[in-house]
């Protein structure tokens, strides 16, 4: 049989119609299994196999191939200069300093600046310089000390331009309004026939300055200030009233040399120091440092605990009110040209003229006076003249 006539047949099979059953009475009917599901058992399609396997095999060539051209690229080589790299690397955990830029060498040859930086959460924002005086509103606690440190000036400075503390720094009081210039100097109220060079000498300065002052507003082309006018003298200062001086510094005997000007002969001798020891339980300042504001320290020490004799001598003073702000206070004359002050003290176990020696109590600390705060005010002179208790007690 011929290609022909078997084609002709295999297609003449496939039209003939298959034999119908004959009918049969529904009663007669025989009973059916369930019917299946249709889909079950039906055959995967073979157009969705091979169009998953080609998109799978497309993806693939893709990430393959982005793979291979990346490492196919030439390397990136940082190259950064030995001074760069000590400046950046501190082994004491500060912040690092902005190096030298380096260069950083790429595959085309490029060059790009790069600069060495600390991550940082908050952006540092710099102070502007400031040329207007602010107002500070003293609470319990300050100290004329501390609140020259806030504000980065001197303590001179804050007596200099505040006239209700009367030069005085026990003056603070809580709720009291300070004006804080900013920097150390004084204001000044222009007069008729003033210069710049008149007013520089009078209050230690320099002229140049006071022009140079960018809050003072003058004219530098043609430098003058109309009389009334308030200006800033940068470091200027002026004489501070000696408080000090107002608390007569005994003798106890003739031709001591220890008093001054202004002492009296009130008692006899008795024992030279012949040391100084700190004159409190606590080693530490609650506030006021020496200086010329200042003439003492003020020793941290809580009311009712004891004061001691720094060395051995003869109390001259024992006196208990006001006394010119220093409240109850004790001096001693320890016969070697020295001569100690105690001073806002709550308690005086010592009488005039009595002899104490060192590490004797003297009293208990206290608020007397014109004090801000329990503590022990501590002075030393030398012939009337107060020196830092620093550079005395061990």
């Amino acid at each position: 049989m011929n290609l022909f006539e078997r084609m002709k047949k295999l297609f003449s099979s496939r039209k003939t119609t298959p034999e119908q059953p004959m009918g049969v009475p529904a009663a007669n009917e025989p009973k059916t299994a369930p019917r299946q599901d249709q889909t079950k058992g039906k055959k995967t399609d073979p157009f969705s196999i091979i169009s998953w396997g080609i998109t799978v095999f497309l993806v693939i060539s893709l990430l393959g191939g982005t793979l291979y051209y990346k490492s196919t690229l030439p390397p990136v080589v940082v190259t950064v200069a030995p001074q760069a790299t000590q400046e950046t690397s501190q082994s004491d955990g500060s912040a690092p300093i902005a190096a030298d830029p380096a260069t950083v060498t790429e595959g085309d040859g490029g060059f790009f600046p790069t600069i060495f930086r600390q991550l940082q959460v908050k952006t540092n924002i710099p102070e502007r310089p400031r040329y207007e005086p602010v107002t500070y509103r003293v609470v319990r606690g300050d100290s004329m000390y501390v609140i020259a440190e806030d504000f980065k000036v001197t303590s001179e400075t804050i007596l200099y331009v505040n006239e209700q503390l009367d030069d005085n720094p026990h003056s603070l009081r809580p709720g009291m309004e300070l004006s804080i210039p900013p920097i150390d100097g004084l204001y000044y109220t222009w007069k008729e026939n003033d210069t710049f060079e008149s007013v520089a000498k009078d209050h230690f300065a320099n002229a140049q300055d006071i022009i140079d002052f960018t809050g003072n507003q003058i004219d530098l082309t043609d430098p003058k200030v109309e009389p009334g006018t308030v200006i800033f003298i940068p470091g200027g200062s002026r004489e501070l009233r000696n408080w000090a001086a107002d608390l007569p510094t005994n003798e106890r005997g003739a031709n001591t040399g220890t008093g001054g000007s202004n002492a009296a002969n009130t008692c006899g001798g008795g024992p030279v120091a012949g040391g100084f020891g700190w004159p409190a339980d606590d080693h530490t300042l609650s506030g006021n440092a020496y200086g010329p504001g200042h003439l003492g320290i003020d020793i941290s020490a809580p009311e009712g605990v004891n004061v001691y004799a720094s060395g051995a001598g003869v109390v001259t003073m024992a006196a208990g009110g006001w006394n010119y702000g220093y409240g109850n206070v004790v001096q001693i004359d320890h016969g070697n040209g020295y001569v100690t002050v105690y001073a806002h003290l709550s308690s005086i176990f010592v009488s005039q003229c009595q002899t104490v020696g060192q590490g004797t109590v003297i009293g208990l600390a206290g608020n007397t006076g014109n004090s801000f705060g329990s503590h022990l005010h501590f002075e030393i002179r030398i012939g009337g003249a107060n020196v830092n208790p620093y550079t005395i007690v061990q």
